[in-house]
């Protein structure tokens, strides 16, 4: 008699992609570093990729969209105050600080903009991970990224047109389809699937952070190999810049929350949302809309602002759990 061994290969392969899917999940900034130096050294060949950046964040996405369930909207309902402290700062503070920093260090109005398009957009896709490593309020933090790409299609276009506008020309209406196509739809597709198909979507969770992962990758290299000589020429400069602007987003994103008298787990989780923006969009708008070298900004971000979540994930680890929510109201009535 033959045995069957099909089901066992499939199991194995299965096991090896999701083990390959979490090493991604792990060391997804060191692969973003590798991309952007892919980028640097084959640029001609990574430039291929230029007029598919749009079609892979809309992948990434939909990938997005699966992770989701309408449940990961109730503490708007629950906690409405921590939501709001935390988009409205999302909102605020990034735009005026890349229009801030861009100003302060004179960049070109090419990468100006590029840096207001990145303080414009959502929140970042990796930024639940890294609030769930710093021991942060991961619920606070779901909702927080849905909640900021749905308004998204709104808010971008009038915070670009707003801060941008005197620069460059903005079509605001050519913004706003582009973020309702390659991310509104994508998302409320994948919300829409996971809700459908619920027992096949989960089987496949585990293996998305690959698809998160390796799409950034692609845009980061399509971006850097595009405008190699931009960043070897302005490289220091821009990434002083983008050093400040994420530095400034965790600071005072982690402020806006205390000031907002929230517990320190929710501190944490407004920190990293405020300070990791979804780049991907922010580099595909610019590159679409103004001109490749636009798309750098967020380029440089991509790489800096997962190294620096990384590093700041890493401390507040090192600090422990922060006090119990039952504490909350202790802690914040004394600081």
């Amino acid at each position: 008699m033959v045995r069957d061994n099909s089901g066992d290969k499939e199991s194995t392969l299965g096991t090896v992609v999701v083990r390959i899917a979490a090493f991604a999940g792990r060391w997804f900034a060191v692969l973003i570093l590798l991309g952007a130096a892919a980028g640097l050294a084959a640029p001609a060949q990574a430039a291929l990729l230029t007029p598919y950046v749009a079609v892979l964040l809309g992948v990434i996405m939909f990938g997005m969209g699966l992770t989701l369930r309408a449940s990961d909207f109730a503490i708007v309902v629950r906690r409405p105050q921590a939501v709001l402290i935390g988009v409205a700062a999302q909102f605020a503070v990034m735009p005026l600080a890349g229009y801030a920093v861009g100003h302060l260090l004179q960049l070109p109005p090419l990468l100006l903009v590029g840096m207001i398009l990145v303080g414009a957009a959502p929140g970042g896709t990796a930024s639940n991970v890294i609030v769930y490593l710093a021991r942060g309020d991961v619920a606070l933090s779901v909702a927080m990224t849905s909640i900021s790409t749905l308004l998204a299609p709104l808010l971008t276009p009038l915070l670009v047109l707003w801060l941008a506008g005197s620069t460059l020309p903005v079509d605001a209406g050519a913004l706003l389809v582009s973020i309702l196509q390659v991310v509104l739809l994508p998302v409320v597709a994948g919300l829409l699937v996971r809700a459908v198909a619920r027992r096949l979507v989960e089987r496949l969770l585990p293996v998305l952070p690959l698809v998160s992962v390796g799409g950034i990758v692609l845009v980061v290299a399509a971006v850097v190999g595009g405008n190699a000589d931009a960043v070897l020429s302005t490289g220091p400069l821009l990434a002083l810049a983008v050093v400040l602007h994420n530095g400034a987003g965790l600071l005072l994103g982690y402020w806006a929350a205390r000031l907002g008298r929230l517990p320190e787990s929710a501190r944490r989780a407004v920190s990293v949302e405020v300070g990791m923006q979804n780049s991907g969009l922010a580099a595909t708008l610019a590159t679409v809309h103004f001109a490749p070298l636009a798309a750098l900004p967020a380029a440089l971000f991509s790489v800096w602002h997962n190294m620096s979540g990384a590093l700041v994930a890493a401390y507040w680890a090192r600090r422990g759990h922060p006090v119990p929510a039952a504490a909350a109201a202790e802690e914040t009535g004394a600081g």
